[in-house]
């Protein structure tokens, strides 16, 4: 038997499922569905686990110009939105720090949701992405495709992809432990 410390009976993880490096910041997208907060539970656990700072992102879409009078001026929306993201992420941290996990956020304007997402990967040294594969349903995902799979396809980092199924409208978090987060 080995005195290596890794090969000690208190492992807890085999060696053969052992991170390469262990995750010091992980990102976890989110827009606040119930197949968000469910991957905010599951990133919560893995923070506090691995004593990882958790960046929870909110990626506020743009959509091009139409040619159709806008009813709400596009600065009032994005303005209207930015506070509502920020008031939920601002909820979303406290609550992560009373179960003891460092959080910070922030709140992106774009029309590449993929691509906001993976500039902060970039910007913020994320080592590790937590994301769900349904989020707010509807005719977003049919016109723009999963942005779950886009992410997939694009990161470089460690990924754990949660299968969510596909929400129902009054539908509540399966989640029996679950925190109201926003």
């Amino acid at each position: 038997m080995s005195s290596h410390p890794i090969d000690s009976p208190r492992t807890i993880m085999p060696e053969v499922n052992r991170f390469l490096s262990i995750p010091t910041r992980i990102l976890l997208p989110i827009d606040f569905s119930p197949s968000s907060q469910a991957a905010l539970e599951m990133a919560a656990d893995l923070a506090r686990h691995f004593q990882a700072e958790l960046y929870l992102v909110h990626v506020i879409p743009m959509f091009p110009t139409t040619t159709i009078p806008d009813l709400i001026p596009e600065t009032v929306f994005l303005e209207k939105a930015r506070k509502h993201a920020e008031s939920h992420l601002a909820k979303c941290t406290a609550a992560l720090v009373t179960r003891g996990v460092k959080s910070t956020f922030s709140v992106e304007v774009g029309n590449d949701v993929v691509g906001n997402i993976m500039q902060v990967v970039d910007r913020e040294h994320i080592d590790m992405i937590v994301i769900s594969t349904h989020g707010i349903s509807g005719w977003h995902p049919l016109v723009f495709g999963s942005i779950a799979e886009k992410v997939v396809k694009l990161v470089q980092c460690p990924l754990l992809l949660l299968h969510s199924a596909k929400p129902e409208s009054g539908v509540e978090t399966p989640s029996k432990r679950s925190m109201e987060w926003w």
